[in-house]
């Protein structure tokens, strides 16, 4: 662990940098919209209890996150006034260089949480924040910002993971993800919370019902964000958030419940009815993650599909598999194709977001082109005959596929990187168009869960039989844990970390595999 992160893990909740120094400083912020807030706020309890968050790094700024809430578990215990919130960026972990700073507003519609879009910053370097409410002063996170449009990085360093089940066992992955050096950003495929009731027999509790309500979904937010390895993971490192299913709902489908009257044996549940849940899930989801504006949800509608540039090295598109897609054919599951498996209308970007892809699946806009998203793209055909297939991730949808892969290879892409989850174990593979035949058009990572399927195993019983039958597929694994990456102009090397038990706190980090991918050859390498 490096010292700045070692720095990062010791910081606490309470008291953390109450000097008179730091006081002074910021006390000179007080904002003029303060007249129409709270004015001269104080508060006994701690306000910081969901820590501090960066993410979506440009070359001139992030998006620094924190949310008000001294009782983070009963709707966050704030009064209903927008309150002062004063920010500082800085060149050290002891803030004494400042970068830039500010006043933002914590809204009672919002939850009091804070959203703060920098800009003015270097590029390509880490800085390190703070904030500020009354006399109560938060932890100090790190960020870094992306490298200039025009620059060639030596290297980058990201990490991806997701499938965090809080009953399933402890977040100890975030804490090696929080104690890797120099990350460049965390990509969160998804399933940052779920959203079902409690059941026994587990390692952790959930704390309520499952969830309908927009407090029931901030309360759930602010339980996996009080564990304290995710909380460091976050002061650590900047994240580009996504979303899969349970964040909403498991298996939702555009406008459709999983529980249509014909799945899980649960009443229907009307497209209108369904819409009045999704809209309280997006609201919940910006209000805790280090979004711009622009994914601020409208009604049960948002954009959360968004591109990034770090240097002339990496493309990066975030994607979402969940809001605009077809609902899944064959009655969902691991089925063997039907009638409705073939549609060439199906859709699981829809037709804006596959249109903007597509225009960004072109060789020459940086040496990388990254896709980062949700549900595995590789074709994985289970037992069988005809194989068994997953309908919900992309062997569910093979023209979208199709019209993805069909368009990169027409472009000439080659470089072409995928990164999702979902399925909580890892996998590596190559793609190919539809049927894992013909040359190989890019390289996909399945990173494996946080938690979620608890301890797991190595290796299950059916797995020779699965990578004989997949050719494509290079590596599987079925532990906890999370996938790192390091992109240079030549190649990405790639490594599956892992931890050997989530039912117990403490465990290791330990490999289980190591890949590189060579410039212009989208083929897995033995690391």
């Amino acid at each position: 662990m490096d010292s700045t992160a070692r720095h990062i893990l010791e910081l606490s909740r309470r008291g953390l940098l109450r000097g008179a120094a730091g006081l002074a400083a910021l006390a000179a912020l007080q904002p003029p919209a303060a007249r129409h807030a709270w004015a001269q706020p104080r508060f006994t309890d701690d306000l910081f209890t969901l820590g501090v968050a960066s993410g979506e790094p440009w070359p001139d700024g992030v998006v620094l996150w924190t949310r008000l809430a001294p009782e983070p578990l009963a709707g966050g215990g704030m009064p209903r006034r927008a309150v002062p919130v004063s920010w500082q960026v800085a060149e050290e972990p002891e803030m004494r260089t400042i970068a830039a700073e500010g006043v933002a507003l914590a809204r009672p519609e919002l939850g009091h949480a804070v959203h703060v879009e920098v800009s003015g910053l270097r590029p390509g370097r880490p800085y390190w924040y703070r904030f500020r409410a009354g006399e109560a002063l938060s932890p100090v996170g790190r960020t870094r910002t992306a490298p200039a449009p025009g620059a060639m990085p030596g290297r980058l360093r990201f990490a991806q993971a997701g499938c965090q089940h809080y009953e399933h066992g402890h977040f100890t992955a975030w804490r090696h993800i929080a104690e890797e050096p120099e990350l460049d950003f965390v990509f969160h495929y998804g399933d940052y919370i779920y959203e079902g009731a409690p059941r026994g027999g587990q390692p952790r509790r959930h704390n309520s019902d499952e969830l309908y309500s927009l407090d029931d979904y901030r309360n759930r937010y602010a339980q996996y964000r009080l564990d304290p390895h995710l909380a460091a993971a976050h002061a650590a490192h900047p994240f580009l958030p996504s979303f899969d299913d349970h964040e909403v709902h498991n298996d939702w489908a555009g406008a459709f419940s999983a529980d249509d009257g014909t799945r899980h044996g649960r009443p229907a549940v009307p497209p209108e009815i369904f819409a009045l849940r999704r809209q309280a899930a997006f609201q919940a989801w910006y209000e805790h993650m280090p979004l711009r504006a622009a994914q601020l949800p409208r009604g049960p509608e948002i954009t959360a599909w968004r591109g990034f540039r770090f240097g002339r090295l990496l493309e990066v598109s975030v994607l979402d598999t969940r809001s605009f897609r077809t609902d899944q054919p064959c009655g969902d599951g691991t089925v063997a194709p039907c009638a409705a498996w073939d549609d060439p209308a199906a859709q699981m970007l829809g037709p804006a977001q596959e249109a903007w892809l597509a225009g960004r699946l072109r060789p020459g806009r940086a040496r990388w082109s990254l896709l980062a998203q949700q549900v595995p793209m590789l074709r994985r055909a289970f037992g069988g005959e005809p194989p068994r297939l997953s309908m919900d991730k992309w062997d569910g949808y093979p023209a979208a596929r199709e019209r993805l892969l069909a368009g990169a290879e027409a472009a000439g892409l080659r470089d072409l990187l995928v990164l999702s989850g979902d399925v909580h174990s890892a996998w590596a593979g190559t793609l190919h168009r539809d049927a894992a035949e013909g040359p190989a058009l890019g390289v996909e990572y399945v990173a494996t869960s946080i938690s979620s399927g608890g301890d797991g195993s190595e290796q299950l019983g059916t797995t020779p039989a699965m990578l004989a039958r997949n050719p494509h597929l290079r590596f599987f694994n079925n532990r906890r844990g999370y996938t790192l990456h390091e992109a240079r102009e030549g190649r990405v090397e790639s490594a599956f970390v892992a931890v050997a038990a989530v039912t117990r706190p403490g465990a290791a980090r330990e490999e289980r595999g190591r890949f590189v991918v060579e410039a212009g050859n989208p083929a897995l390498l033995p690391g």
